[in-house]
C-alpha cells in the first residue's frame, strides 16, 4: 500500500514539482535510432496485427538482433499462423514497447510499424531461441522476425524542450 509522501520536491503532489502528472508534459520526437536504442533496453512490448479483419494486439517478450525485432511464438498461436499464411511477403504489423513511469507519466513510446516474417532458417531459429526465453508456459518453436519499415517514437518530459536550445 501507497502511504502520502510529505510534501517535498519529490512528492508528485507537490504543485509546484516538475514530475507533478497534472502538471503540463512535453512530447519530444525521438530519431529512429535513438528510438531502436530505447527499444533495445526494454524486454516487453505488444505486438499489432490484423485478425478476423480487425486489430489483434498480443503483450511479448522480444530481443533487437541487427536492428530487426524478434519474439517467439508457438505453431497454434495465430501470429504464427497470420506469418505463416503470408509467406516471403511478410504480413504488416506494428509494435510497441514503453518505459512510462505510472506516478509521474514520464518516459518514452516506440513504435515500429514493418512486415513481420516467420523464421525457417533452422541455423538463425536456434540462435534466436538461444537469445530469448519464453515467459509463456507454452512449448514456443517458432519465431517471428520484424523488420521495421517505420520507427517512430515520443520522450514524455516534463520539461519545455524549446528551453534547453
Amino acid at each position: 500500500m501507497r502511504t502520502p509522501a510529505t510534501a517535498g520536491d519529490d512528492d508528485p503532489s507537490n504543485p509546484s514539482n516538475p514530475s507533478n502528472p497534472s502538471e503540463p508534459h512535453w512530447s519530444v520526437e525521438l530519431e529512429g535510432a535513438e528510438a531502436l536504442r530505447l527499444l533495445g533496453g526494454v524486454s516487453l512490448g505488444r505486438i499489432v496485427f490484423t485478425r478476423h479483419a480487425l486489430p489483434t494486439v498480443r503483450p511479448v517478450n522480444h530481443v533487437l538482433v541487427d536492428g530487426d525485432i524478434v519474439i517467439r511464438t508457438h505453431g497454434d498461436a495465430a501470429l504464427t499462423r497470420y506469418t505463416r499464411r503470408t509467406g516471403s511477403e511478410g504480413a504488416v504489423v506494428a509494435y510497441e514497447a514503453d518505459d512510462i513511469d505510472p506516478d509521474t507519466h514520464l518516459g518514452w513510446s516506440v513504435v515500429v510499424t514493418g512486415y513481420a516474417r516467420l523464421v525457417t532458417d533452422p541455423r538463425e531459429l536456434a540462435d534466436y531461441r538461444a537469445l530469448l526465453r519464453p515467459w509463456g508456459t507454452q512449448r514456443m518453436d517458432h519465431a517471428v522476425r520484424i523488420h521495421p519499415d517505420l520507427v517512430t517514437g515520443v520522450r514524455l518530459t516534463a520539461h519545455d524542450p524549446s528551453l534547453s536550445a
